[in-house]
């Protein structure tokens, strides 16, 4: 079952919406880029231990322009796997990352449930992510089986669950993911 680990964060309607960033006392405003969820893939977390992964990747979501509508938990199995990214897809987020079970054990099944929901997979993102993961010395990145592609309108992106792996991998997705959000958003048009 999915367990919110974060305070669910109201949506907005469409990802041209204006979000206003209060830096010390001077007010900015800054486009949206698109909603986001986030998902880790974890036993222990699932199971009620600190997270220490989702409010890394929530802090460089909401950075990168990115509203978070919350961060859930699962446990490494392909059926919660698979029913977290289909749940996310159903409720239109623009983008779903999903840090955790890309590895080479048995208990890595994160990229075996995204294929099942993938509509068509974007290999040049995992081969980003691989690539700078290898330049940046994050292993974990390097020998990551995650996939990346597009169910319905969302982007969805597999991570490796080290803290470096995560920050070197959003350093990378970022601009991938504004392009690609931007493309499926103007075919909606």
């Amino acid at each position: 079952m999915l367990r919110s680990i974060l305070q669910q964060v109201p949506t907005v309607a469409g990802a041209a919406a204006d979000v206003a960033t209060t830096v010390g006392a001077m007010e900015l405003e800054a486009p949206l880029v698109g909603r986001a969820l986030v998902v880790i893939v974890d036993d222990r977390t699932a199971h009620g231990d600190v997270d220490s992964t989702g409010p890394l990747v929530t802090e460089l979501l909401t950075e990168a322009g990115f509203l978070v509508d919350a961060t859930v938990a699962v446990a490494a199995d392909e059926v919660e796997i698979r029913n977290a990214l289909n749940t996310a897809v159903i409720g239109g987020v623009d983008l779903v990352i999903s840090v955790g079970g890309t590895g080479v054990s048995p208990r890595d099944v994160t990229p075996d449930a995204t294929a099942d929901v993938l509509d068509r997979e974007l290999p040049g993102i995992s081969e980003a992510l691989r690539s700078s993961g290898l330049a940046s010395g994050a292993v974990d990145a390097v020998i990551s089986r995650g996939l990346a592609g597009i169910s319905g309108s969302t982007l969805v992106v597999n991570l490796a669950s080290s803290r470096a792996a995560v920050r070197d991998g959003m350093a990378t997705l970022n601009p991938l993911a504004s392009h690609v959000i931007g493309q499926l958003s103007s075919i909606e048009d």
